[in-house]
């Protein structure tokens, strides 16, 4: 294959300072540009990452590209921050593209410093009804579309940072026993419907579940506070960080803070009223969860037509909002929440407006 040649650094400034996708006039074959680059990188790295802190861990973004903005905003552009984002790019949102392609940039602009696993929204029978295909049909064709599917198969699928925090994007599986078995794993890969790869995008936390439970989804299992602990102590880890599922604060713990959920875009398809959160790991593995409240009422819009096999479940305790529910600044509240065997850490404080 021939060398890829695109002019990232060009790519990366009209997505940050053009207002619109049609404003940037990037061709197809720049955007298909960034799917084959980062292919490549993601297939030159491994399905299940080691890295080190200090590291911003990301939850879903879901085309609220704004919001992804603010994040670098408030943490700093790569490569200030090292990034890890835990899947779920697309979709939902109205600016999906914009938001994968920057993404994609940044892997390509810092790949040792920039970090992205695969969420259940990144596979072809998922975003080819939410959102995703027909965005990429409007803007250019079909085929640009099959580019970002290659460019998905070839994600990793999880992560482990300095030993002790476990990242993923779902949740974990009654068949992984080994961290060889997510090593073996051989990509590009079509996520099946059952099974390691699938869990690891598509099972979620219950506190009602003993073991491992049906999932309302209708795809994978769930999992209680028991696995959880079992899977720690086996893996000598001492956090699963985790997305997929929104949550009224943008984090929430469960098991006694074994386990953290992280999803990032405020005010979830402009219809509830959750915050977003990330996680900055330090290097002393000092865990802070900066929150991300909307700024204003986003214009509202409709939100594909949902499906609960498919779906997310709606937020934990967020309810829809009404036109007048959210007036309140963009407001980033600093959390650092003690994590037994991470870090013992400090009360919150409450950070400048962005």
């Amino acid at each position: 294959m021939d060398a890829i040649v695109i002019n990232v650094d060009n790519i990366i400034e009209q997505l940050l300072k053009k207002p619109t996708w049609e404003a940037m006039q990037i061709t197809e074959s720049e955007v298909r540009g960034l799917c084959l680059k980062s292919q490549e990188l993601f297939l030159q790295q491994p399905i299940l990452l080691e890295l080190e802190a200090p590291l911003v861990i990301c939850g879903d973004i879901h085309g609220q590209y704004s919001d992804l903005l603010n994040i670098f905003e408030l943490c700093g552009f790569p490569p200030i921050a090292n990034y890890l984002f835990l899947g779920d790019y697309v979709d939902r949102g109205k600016q999906s593209l914009e938001t994968i392609c920057l993404l994609l940039a940044y892997k390509i602009k810092y790949p040792g410093n920039f970090f992205m696993l695969r969420g259940n929204h990144e596979c072809a029978g998922i975003n080819r009804f939410y959102g995703f295909y027909d965005e990429c049909k409007r803007y250019y064709n079909v085929k640009l579309w099959k580019s970002f599917i290659d460019c998905f198969n070839c994600l990793p699928l999880a992560a482990i940072v300095e030993e002790k925090i476990f990242c993923v994007h779902g949740g974990l599986s009654p068949d992984l026993h080994s961290m060889d078995q997510i090593r073996r794993l051989v990509r590009p890969l079509d996520i099946p419907d059952n099974g390691l790869s699938c869990d690891l995008l598509w099972s979620d936390p219950d506190r009602d579940v003993q073991g491992w439970g049906e999932n309302s989804r209708g795809v994978s299992y769930t999992f209680g506070v028991d696995i959880v602990t079992e899977f720690l102590n086996n893996h000598h880890l001492d956090l699963i960080c985790r997305a997929h599922e929104v949550v009224r604060d943008g984090y929430e713990f469960f098991g006694g803070r074994q386990l953290v959920t992280l999803f990032s875009a405020p005010q979830y398809c402009g219809e509830f009223d959750n915050a977003g959160a990330i996680m900055t790991v330090d290097t002393n593995l000092l865990c802070s969860f900066q929150i991300l409240k909307p700024s204003r009422m986003k214009f509202k819009y409709l939100c594909n037509e949902m499906n609960s096999l498919l779906l997310p479940p709606p937020p934990r305790n967020a309810t829809l909002l009404s036109t007048n529910a959210f007036n309140d600044d963009y407001l980033n509240d600093i959390e650092d929440v003690p994590i037994s065997g991470v870090q013992a850490i400090i009360p919150a404080t409450k950070n400048e407006q962005v």
